[in-house]
């Protein structure tokens, strides 16, 4: 890069990044289950999900359904809601199997295991700190996967 060159102001926002940001909105404004956000119309920062507070990070605020984000948002939450995914597969398996034996669905949903009624705030924060972590952990400081 040449002097007269202005480098690049804004770094790249990871899933980890994200994943963060959505576990320390959950620490600020507050853990919730059965819908995406709290029904509190004197707050533009309800409690939230794991998933809303997914959201909130890519988006800076609520939305009715995630599909009216914009393209660069939405790609952001597909991605992060992914690596928690991969997360919650590895460390909180839970599979659906029909009364045939069959599996229904390979993945741990996020959206289940935020609402099992024995879940705490604690472990929904904890779960997104660590799969941040363990997503830092597979990259390289180019973000190139090891």
């Amino acid at each position: 890069m040449k002097a007269t060159q202005n480098p690049p102001t804004a770094a790249e926002v990871t899933p980890a990044d994200l994943l963060r940001m959505a576990a320390l909105y959950l620490r600020r404004q507050g853990w919730h289950q059965g819908t995406y956000y709290a029904k509190n119309p004197d707050t533009l920062t309800p409690p939230a999900c794991a998933a809303g507070a997914i959201g909130i990070a890519c988006a800076g605020h609520t939305v009715e359904h995630f599909s009216q984000l914009a393209p660069d948002a939405l790609a952001d939450y597909l991605a992060t809601l992914g690596v928690f995914v991969d997360y919650l597969d590895t460390t909180a398996p839970v599979f659906h199997i029909d009364e045939d034996g069959y599996l229904l669905d390979e993945h741990t949903s996020p959206y289940s295991w935020n609402d099992d009624p024995t879940r705490t705030a604690e472990q929904v924060i904890t779960a997104l700190e660590t799969a941040a972590s363990d997503w830092d952990s597979l990259r390289k400081a180019e973000g190139e996967t090891r």
